[in-house]
């Protein structure tokens, strides 16, 4: 994928790290669409991209993540890319850790993502691609953090499906597997606290990353124990 020029919806533009990866988009001469969940926080956000289309969705109703992305699709003219950088995270025993827990989880971190994704299969042609942030987690699920693993481990697996499927038509799937980052993600929980966690790394360095991926052709980027991000064509 040639980024200059490329329509890009990047669904959690107003956090951290999506902020971040529009930033990085951008700079590569990206024409982005930005989509967030808070009003205030999206106009601020797109003040930096001007022309650039600003679309609203809530991660627990699927319908408006399916409609940000027609809508996106509809003011860019097309869509070459789409990708997911936002979820939610909680902490705690599995037998502590309520239902509702669990089932915010799953429909964040999960459901959310792949409404985005379903809706974007229906629009993008050969040489586009979805792209979602899962989560070391999603392969070494963590003790204190059963619910968090499996919902990224649920969307990792989504995806693995979908890339097998979405190959014949020219679709490519990107998932971006890093360790933990940098972004004050652990202390926004909506259960529990955070255990002893390592210094986390930086995200400049992962979006720079998945920028290159998305001109790569690459089906997974992750990263290796020292935080090098590594890049592979082939997800296995």
């Amino acid at each position: 994928m040639d980024l200059d020029g490329a329509r890009v919806l990047v669904a959690g533009a107003t956090g951290v790290l999506g902020g971040a990866l529009t930033a990085e988009l951008a700079a590569r001469g990206a024409r982005p669409a930005l989509a967030g969940r808070d009003p205030a926080r999206l106009a601020r956000a797109v003040q930096d991209y001007p022309g650039a289309p600003a679309v609203l969705f809530d991660a627990y109703d699927p319908a408006s993540c399916a409609r940000s992305v027609h809508e996106a699709n509809t003011l860019l003219g097309g869509l070459d890319a789409v990708v997911t950088a936002f979820g939610s995270v909680g902490f705690g025993r599995a037998a502590e850790v309520g239902d509702e827990v669990g089932e915010h989880l799953a429909a964040v971190n999960f459901l959310a993502p792949a409404a985005f994704f379903r809706a974007a299969l229906t629009v993008m042609g050969p040489g586009s691609v979805i792209a979602a942030f899962t989560g070391v987690v999603a392969r070494r699920p963590q003790p204190g953090m059963a619910d968090y693993s499996a919902s990224k481990a649920a969307l990792s697996a989504w995806l693995a499906a979908v890339r097998r499927e979405a190959r014949t038509g020219g679709v490519r799937v990107l998932e971006v597997s890093p360790g933990h980052l940098d972004t004050g993600f652990a202390g926004r929980s909506v259960a529990g606290t955070a255990p002893p966690m390592p210094p986390g790394g930086d995200p400049g360095r992962v979006v720079r990353a998945v920028a290159d991926a998305l001109e790569a052709d690459a089906e997974l980027l992750r990263t290796a124990p020292d935080g090098t991000p590594v890049v592979e064509r082939r997800a296995g």
